[in-house]
């Protein structure tokens, strides 16, 4: 089975249909799969759940499927820096489920692992909590929270195998080991794209049985969402 496709757009080919649920991979800015994004955008599919830590910031990534309002609903934890994100859901443009971050996590882990609900501490007694059910454990009150498991996954690795085993680099680990186990197809771009084989069994992160689909796209931008400075030392900076 050949997983290597010439481009995002390509890659994306017949798997996507307006109304579907996208898990997108990333943090902010860090680990986005901004090729495939992009390639979301340019096939004009329409009303979107996408279930992302959040939209990074305006004209990046997420935020460029929020500009041509083709996302209906976004399932995530922070609104971040994305001003384009918050107009629109205080207009009431745009449907939005906050999920503290931890449990956002646990929803797409089990969604990953078949698990349809669990039940957490999480948001009990806060709004979170509205027209949840609820359960006593041990004298503890819990509130139930559904997996998530989507139509279609998109991730940003390291690097990759011709097989679709996926190797990430450092914090753009984040959110994409698990958004690539939680879609019924998982769609990988790469900064590198290796023969199978080439990566060490103790290296990979996410195996190649749960990705149908690969790009290389070469060296990603590495962009900075929020960059904090502080004053050079005068001796310092003369020396």
């Amino acid at each position: 089975m050949n997983k290597v496709y010439p481009d995002a757009k390509s890659a994306l080919e017949g798997i996507l249909r307006d109304g579907m649920m996208i898990m997108s991979g990333g943090f902010g800015l860090c680990g986005i799969a901004e090729a495939l994004s992009d390639a979301i955008r340019d096939s004009g599919v329409k009303n979107l759940t996408v279930v992302s830590n959040n939209a990074g910031v305006d004209g990046i990534g997420l935020s460029r499927l929020l500009e041509t309002r083709q996302i209906r609903k976004m399932i995530s934890s922070y609104v971040g820096e994305n001003k384009l994100f918050a107009q629109q859901y205080l207009a009431g443009e745009l449907e939005l489920e906050f999920a503290p971050q931890g449990t956002l996590a646990e929803r797409i882990r089990a969604g990953g692992a078949g698990i349809p609900a669990f039940y957490t501490k999480t948001g009990v007694g806060t709004l979170i909590a509205e027209g949840k059910e609820e359960k006593i454990f041990d004298g503890e009150k819990y509130i139930m929270e559904r997996g998530l498991f989507g139509d279609v996954a998109i991730v940003h690795a390291w690097k990759g195998d011709t097989a679709g085993n996926l190797v990430y680099r450092k914090t753009a680990r984040n959110f994409n080991p698990m958004m690539a186990t939680a879609a019924k197809i998982t769609v990988a771009e790469v900064e590198h794209l290796v023969p199978a084989g080439e990566i060490d069994p103790d290296h990979i992160h996410t195996p190649g049985v749960f990705v149908k689909r690969i790009i290389e796209v070469g060296n990603a931008n590495k962009r900075i969402e929020q960059r904090t400075t502080r004053k050079r030392d005068a001796a310092a900076a003369a020396t």
